[in-house]
C-alpha cells in the first residue's frame, strides 16, 4: 500500500475529508514541543480549522525531544496524517490534517530543536510535553532542582536536556539576535500551566543570565490554557483500520472523540493564531475551567483507571459501564468534589459531571487504564488531592476522595512482591512506592504514613491530617484485598 503523502494524497478514498487550503503554500509560525497523539488530534485540528477559515502563515514546526523519531512518520508524509472521530452513535469522521509543514527530531542533539525556537518567523510555541517535561515539583510548582535533567542544564546550558532548559536556550538565542519576544503556550494538564511554566523557565534564565531574566519579563508571555478531548494511544489495530478507509498507509494516524474543547488566556506577546474562528475561547481568567476539567473529568479518569486496574479491567469504558464504578465515581463527584468548583460559562457542575461520565462511557475510544494511571504522582495534586484539601478547610467528608487516592498509593504498592507483583507502573515515583511498600511488608498504616511523607507528591500538610493518613490506611486495606469490588460496594 502507497504511503499518504504530498504525491499521493490525491489517491485518497473520497470518504476522507482533505484540507480546503492550499496547505503546501502556508508558512509556518507555530512551533510546537511535543508532537504526539493529542496535539496532533487537539491543537493541530483547530489549527488547520482556522486556516480554513482565513488562511495565513500558520503552519506549524513540530518539534520531539523524546522518541519517537518523527522522520519515520510525519516527516515521511510530508507533515500530512489522518484525523478519526468515533463516537459510541455510530459517528465516525476522517479527516486529513495538513497544517504540520515541518518537523524536527532533537532526541539526541537539542540543536535543532533550539534553531526552531529560535526561528524569528515563528510567533507562538505550542507545549503538550506531558506534566513531567516541566521538571516541577508537583506540590508546590517550584523548578526541581534535583532533577538529573535540570542538573545537567544548570550545569551545561550550552547542551540543554530538558523542554525548559531548551526553552531557555532558544530565548537567548532569539535575545542576542534580536528576533523578537515569543508566547510560550501549555496545553498540558497542569493547573496554572503557564505559570509553571513562567517560574521553570525564569528560574533557569536567572541562573544563566540576569540580562536574559529581565529580556524575558518583557518580550515573552506565558498564558495558561485549559485543552480537552479524550485520545487515546494509536494502537495497531487503529492504523491497520484506518488504512483500510484512506486506502493509503498513515503511520502517523489518531483516533479521539468528537468533543473538543480549548479555553486560552488572552495574554500574548506579538500576533495571536485567530484560534477563535475555530472555536477555541480567549477569556482573561482559565484557572476557572481548568479546575472543573481536571477536578471532574481528570479527576473521574484517575480514580477510574487505579480502581479499574485493581479490580482487573483493562478500559475506561468498561470502568464507567461496571455499576460499583460507575456509582463510587459518581458519587464522589457529586458530594465531595462538586462543592470545591467555581462557576466556569458552560460548565455547571452537575451538568458536566453527567456529560464528562457519559464521554467516559465510549465503547470506541479505548483508553487503556495503564496508559492513564502514568505518571499519576505528577498528576493527582490538581485531580484529588486539592479538591480533598479544599473538603478538610470546610470540615466536609473527604472518605472517597482519599479512598481515590488510596487507589493511586494502591496501584504503585501493588508493584511490590509483597502485594503480589501485578505491574510494572510508569510513574517517577514507582521505584520509592514499591520500597516503601517492600520495607512495610503488608503493614498499611505504615504503608499510609511513609508514602504521604512524600512531600514532593503531598505536601507538608496532609501528612500532619490525621484523618487523612488513617483514611487511606483503611482503604488500603480494601483496596488490595482479593475482592475490592466488594469493598468499594460496601462504602
Amino acid at each position: 500500500m502507497r504511503r499518504l503523502g504530498a504525491t499521493t494524497l490525491s489517491e485518497a478514498n473520497s470518504g476522507v475529508r482533505r484540507p480546503a487550503y492550499d496547505w503546501r503554500r502556508v508558512g509556518v509560525g507555530i512551533a510546537h514541543l511535543g508532537l504526539g497523539a493529542f496535539h496532533r488530534c487537539h491543537q493541530a485540528e483547530y489549527t488547520d480549522d482556522m486556516l480554513e477559515a482565513r488562511g495565513g502563515d500558520w503552519g506549524i514546526v513540530g518539534v520531539n525531544l523524546r522518541a519517537p523519531l518523527l522522520a519515520d512518520t510525519l516527516g515521511a508524509q510530508d507533515g500530512l496524517y489522518t484525523r478519526r472521530l468515533r463516537d459510541d452513535s455510530g459517528i465516525d469522521e476522517c479527516r486529513i490534517i495538513g497544517c504540520i509543514r515541518e518537523t524536527v527530531d532533537a532526541q539526541d542533539d537539542s540543536e535543532p530543536a533550539i534553531a526552531a525556537l529560535a526561528n524569528p518567523r515563528i510567533e507562538v510555541v505550542t507545549l503538550t510535553i506531558t506534566e513531567k517535561g516541566y521538571c516541577h515539583i508537583p506540590a508546590t510548582g517550584a523548578l526541581d532542582d534535583k532533577h538529573p535533567d535540570i542538573v545537567h542544564d544548570l550545569a551545561r546550558p550550552d547542551a540543554p536536556r530538558s523542554a525548559p532548559a531548551i526553552l531557555v536556550a532558544a530565548l537567548e538565542r532569539r535575545r542576542r539576535a534580536g528576533a523578537g519576544g515569543l508566547t510560550l503556550l501549555s496545553c498540558d494538564n497542569i493547573p496554572s500551566n503557564g505559570l509553571i511554566l513562567s517560574g521553570v523557565v525564569r528560574t533557569l534564565a536567572r541562573a544563566r543570565s540576569p540580562a536574559l531574566a529581565q529580556w524575558i519579563v518583557d518580550h515573552v508571555a506565558f498564558p495558561s490554557s485549559m485543552v480537552d478531548r479524550i485520545v487515546p494511544a494509536t494502537t495497531d489495530a487503529d492504523i491497520d483500520a484506518m488504512n483500510a478507509i484512506l486506502g493509503l498507509s498513515d503511520r502517523a494516524c489518531v483516533i479521539g472523540e468528537p468533543f473538543r474543547q480549548w479555553t486560552i488566556e488572552d495574554r500574548f506577546i506579538g500576533i495571536r493564531p485567530p484560534w477563535d474562528l475555530a472555536g477555541a475561547e480567549f477569556v482573561g481568567d482559565v484557572s476557572r475551567y481548568e479546575r472543573v476539567k481536571m477536578r471532574v473529568l481528570n479527576g473521574a479518569q484517575t480514580t477510574l483507571c487505579y480502581l479499574g486496574a485493581l479490580a482487573g479491567l483493562d478500559y475506561t469504558f468498561e470502568d464507567v459501564r461496571h455499576p460499583v464504578l460507575e456509582r463510587f465515581v459518581r458519587t464522589m463527584l457529586e458530594e465531595e468534589t462538586a462543592p470545591t468548583l467555581p462557576e466556569a460559562r458552560g460548565m455547571e457542575a452537575r451538568a458536566y459531571i453527567d456529560l464528562s461520565l457519559r464521554r467516559l462511557r465510549n465503547p470506541n475510544i479505548r483508553h487503556r487504564n495503564h496508559q492513564i494511571a502514568t505518571d499519576g504522582s505528577q498528576k493527582i495534586a490538581q485531580r484529588l488531592l486539592n479538591p480533598m484539601r479544599d473538603r478538610l478547610r470546610a470540615g466536609a467528608s473527604i472518605e472517597r476522595l482519599a479512598c481515590a487516592t488510596a487507589g493511586f498509593v494502591a496501584y504503585l504498592a501493588a508493584a511490590s512482591p509483597t502485594f503480589g507483583a501485578r505491574w510494572t507502573p510508569s510513574d517517577p515515583f514507582a521505584d520509592a512506592l514499591r520500597e516503601i511498600a517492600d520495607d512495610t511488608a503488608g503493614d498499611l498504616d505504615a504503608l499510609a504514613r511513609r508514602t504521604l511523607a512524600l512531600s514532593a507528591i503531598f505536601g507538608s500538610d496532609l501528612p500532619q491530617a490525621p484523618q487523612v493518613v488513617a483514611a487511606i490506611a483503611r482503604h488500603l486495606a480494601g483496596l488490595l484485598s482479593d475482592n475490592p469490588i466488594a469493598y468499594l460496594a460496601s462504602l
